[in-house]
């Protein structure tokens, strides 16, 4: 299929630069992906069409990747669809496959390490009406900022047996640290690359979103206490780009040794003050207390910026808090080059394909927050007005209406047809 000829979106000077009719590629993905990308297209170009006339229009490319891309090509992921990628700089995308413990590697995994996309961003928050498993829902508003290409995802996974495990293991011997592997002949190896680049540029991602939205905190969360050298060194790393932004951040390294009561109150003056003055504190916090924290003391959070595995886990844990990851947006960007990728963060759910059942709200979504990163503001509010609406007048998909009382059970399409019309 032959792209129309337009402008793309380029980056110079740091900014992106957007023309009226940009080509956007999009891969629709696998299972429930073409019905909710249908769903979630037709909601975009009504809210482009609200709120710019005929002065914008988006050309949408489909791009191919998946099990689609497999039948047609023999390729999970074709080298044409990298490149096309590449050349359009944003792109959009609903699920796609990946096997678990064999199979082809992850697509999201390869795209992100093609792409260099280092920042998996994951803005957290609570749309009233939404079914809940927690008392307080509307303290969670947290940005988490996940870094995306190193950490156990690089993908350095040697099987129990294989020559390169045996030879990790020599290597081992040699270190003096052989004795720590419980098993030796059987056990397989991962292993976990974070680098003082990698650190510096998550965390200074989050740290500069926080300043442009004028949030207060930006948390380090990390498993230092344990594994020293690689989540501690994202700690330090994390402090060391913090301490470049001058008097605009105040770093709480010191907060480490203030544990006693007298030290706690000093720290908590410290905070009260620096937020006053407009800085953003930049702390940290040990992964699993911070799981307890986020269901206790939620608003306790602005922005997190954590490593690959911690924001896994953290990015699904607060979306469960707020109604789950079928309505929770994402992104995969690299704020250097401006290549972006946005995504439903949710999985392909087979079973459901073609009933006209699930949720596309978290692509929608991830769709306004594309919007505004390519300076669409406008059509990216209504976007997000319109299904606050929804959601708050209970029409809603199947997923929703099954926890809320008196809900208007919609379909996939009748759902999009619905936030359209409030558009």
């Amino acid at each position: 299929m032959k792209v129309m000829e337009v402008k793309r979106i380029q980056i110079a000077g740091g900014e992106l630069l957007t023309p009226n009719n940009p080509t956007i590629p999009f891969i629709a993905g696998d299972g429930i992906g073409p019905e909710i990308w249908e769903a979630a297209r037709r909601v975009f170009d009504a809210a482009v069409r609200k709120a710019y006339a005929d002065k914008r229009k988006v050309n949408w490319f489909p791009a191919l990747a998946g099990e689609k891309a497999f039948r047609e090509t023999g390729e999970w992921l074709p080298e044409e669809t990298v490149t096309t990628l590449k050349k359009y700089l944003v792109a959009i995308k609903g699920p796609l496959t990946t096997p678990v413990g064999q199979g082809h590697r992850s697509i999201n995994v390869t795209l992100r390490q093609k792409l260099d996309l280092f920042a998996c961003f994951r803005p957290v928050k609570y749309y009233p009406g939404t079914p809940s498993p927690v008392k307080e829902p509307d303290k969670v508003k947290i940005a988490v900022f996940r870094e995306n290409t190193e950490d156990i995802y690089a993908g350095i996974d040697f099987e129990s047996g294989s020559a390169a495990g045996q030879e990790l293991l020599r290597l081992l011997k040699k270190a003096g640290l052989a004795d720590r592997v419980r098993f030796p002949k059987t056990s397989a190896f991962a292993l976990k690359p974070v680098s003082s680049e990698g650190s510096k540029r998550l965390v200074g991602a989050a740290i500069t979103y926080a300043l442009e939205h004028g949030l207060h905190t930006v948390t380090l969360v990390h498993k230092g206490n344990i594994m020293k050298k690689t989540e501690g060194g994202f700690k330090k790393w994390g402090y060391e780009i913090a301490e470049s932004f001058g008097d605009k951040v105040y770093p709480m390294t010191h907060y480490e040794n203030t544990k006693n009561e007298e030290g706690e109150a000093i720290a908590q003056r410290q905070l009260v003050a620096a937020k006053q003055d407009g800085k953003v504190i930049v702390n940290d916090i040990i992964a699993d207390n911070f799981f307890q924290q986020a269901l206790l003391n939620p608003s306790a959070f602005d922005v997190v910026a954590t490593l690959n595995l911690n924001g896994d886990y953290i990015s699904d844990a607060l979306a469960a808090q707020v109604g789950g990851i079928g309505i929770s947006p994402g992104a995969n960007i690299n704020y250097q080059t401006g290549q972006a990728i946005f995504e439903a963060t949710h999985g392909t759910a087979p079973q459901f394909a073609g009933l006209n059942k699930l949720n596309p709200t978290s692509l929608i979504l991830s769709g306004a927050m594309m919007f505004d990163y390519i300076g669409w503001v406008k059509a990216a509010r209504l976007i997000e007005q319109a299904v606050a609406i929804a959601i708050g007048q209970r029409y809603v998909t199947i997923d929703f209406a099954q926890k809320i009382t008196d809900a208007h059970e919609l379909g996939t399409r009748e759902f999009a047809d619905y936030i359209i019309s409030k558009i």
